[in-house]
């Protein structure tokens, strides 16, 4: 099987690919001749920071998957750790079929995390680092073999961009010490 990786290079993710005897080749950015050279049988996406454009995906339909820290449909787009706390949405995280939006495609799993409160925003990012990666584990079998769910997201949710950070800049600490029960009383 041929995996084309996008995103963190030294993700645990792309050992666990290597040990199961998946050829797995990373990019950044996906270019559509690079994709077309590569011809994989899967995209998965985790920490890729770029937006895959609809020519791409419409290459290999069905075929790209994104690992996403939240629990979608709530915080789609950037720091969605940061962005459960301050807007205290349910947190967890979501593995999902990549479509033209901005997460928005069908979710193949998600797992919800509850925190006490008392974990930094550096400590809750760690926490959903580990638990995407577990639910990858635990799905990527089904994913290749074509058993895996799929269920269309259900409600609006909410979207942040980038730039949105800015304007919660000063609940932010330099090394993200402060609790999250303190960011979100900010």
């Amino acid at each position: 099987m041929r995996i084309l990786f996008l995103g963190y290079p030294n993700s645990p993710l792309l050992t666990y690919l290597q040990s199961r005897g998946e050829a797995v080749q990373t990019m950044e950015p996906l270019s559509e001749e690079r994709l077309r050279m590569v011809n994989p049988d899967w995209v998965v996406s985790y920490r890729y920071r770029h937006l895959i454009e609809k020519k791409s995906l419409d290459l290999y339909p069905n075929r790209f998957i994104n690992l996403h820290i939240a629990y979608l449909p709530w915080n789609r787009g950037a720091d969605p750790n940061l962005w459960s706390w301050i807007e205290n949405t349910p947190k967890g995280v979501t593995i999902h079929h990549i479509d033209a939006g901005v997460d928005t495609g069908d979710i193949i799993a998600q797992r919800e995390v509850e925190f006490t409160g008392e974990e930094t925003l550096g400590e809750s990012y760690d926490w959903l680092q580990g638990e995407i990666q577990a639910l990858f584990y635990e799905v990527w079998p089904t994913i290749v073999a074509g058993t895996a769910p799929r269920q269309t997201q259900v409600g609006l949710g909410s979207y942040h961009r980038a730039a949105d950070r800015e304007r919660v800049a000063h609940l932010l600490t330099a090394g993200n010490d402060t609790t999250v029960k303190n960011l979100v009383r900010g």
